[in-house]
């Protein structure tokens, strides 16, 4: 009996992703699994320390008392192209009752490429440069657009994959606005 080469091929390339999957899930830590998806809601947000385009370092503690839209996104990303400029317009209208935007951005290209690509989208937010630990600590980052709504006591509120319309994301920054205590301003 005389077997088709391709079918054999076909066969052990399917059989090579299977365990390659397999391997990749048995290294994920515990805690890793346990955050992926809709397990990060009412879980403290992972602190994390990425350099900014103007090169300072910032940490999510930095913005504990504020509700955080934390995004992560990618310049090759269409739908964060569309969305991008909503979140301009949302930090505008919220941040004097406490919203901070935050966009990590999660591709290759250089800190200029991302700044420049992010001022064409009139972001006005704090832009940072993403690393893929940052995303695992996050539960992974399996698609981009993600966005985290983290309350002001420093817990995931909701965790969102891809586009969602504006009046969705609105509810979601109101409803992060709304949980914990904002921080007085020290004197």
């Amino acid at each position: 009996m005389k077997r088709d080469p391709v079918i054999i091929i076909v066969v052990a390339l399917v059989v090579s992703a299977m365990l390659a999957v397999g391997v990749y899930k048995s290294r994920r830590s515990p805690d890793q699994t346990k955050t992926s998806g809709a397990g990060m809601k009412g879980q403290s947000a992972p602190d994390f320390a990425l350099q900014a385009l103007d090169g300072k370092t910032v940490h999510l503690s930095d913005f504990r008392g504020k509700a955080v839209l934390l995004n992560f996104w990618a310049t090759w990303c269409q739908p964060c192209k569309i969305e991008m400029p909503w979140f301009a317009d949302l930090q505008n209208h919220y941040a004097s009752e406490g919203l901070q935007v935050v966009g990590i951005a999660m591709d290759d290209a250089s800190p200029q490429e991302i700044g420049k690509f992010a001022k064409d989208l009139g972001v006005n937010y704090v832009v940072l440069i993403g690393k893929e630990e940052v995303g695992d600590s996050y539960g992974g980052v399996p698609f981009l657009p993600t966005t985290f709504y983290i309350g002001r006591d420093g817990t995931v509120v909701d965790k969102v994959f891809g586009l969602k319309g504006r009046g969705e994301i609105e509810s979601a920054i109101k409803k992060a606005l709304s949980q914990g205590q904002a921080v007085q301003a020290q004197k």
